[in-house]
């Protein structure tokens, strides 16, 4: 599995984690996702280029 799959499968279940012990709330997240997804496309986009050699 590459880095970047190991890494969102890590951040998706400390979310679900998270929203299990009331900690965050998915409403929060999406409206957070709504806003900054563009930034995430982009972060995604260099780390490929980054991860190249």
């Amino acid at each position: 599995m590459s880095r970047i799959g190991s890494i969102g499968l890590i951040v998706i279940g400390a979310l679900f984690l998270m929203n299990n012990l009331g900690w965050l709330s998915f409403a929060h997240i999406g409206g957070v996702l709504r806003t900054w997804w563009p930034l995430i496309l982009v972060v995604i986009g260099l780390l490929g280029l980054i991860g190249k050699k």
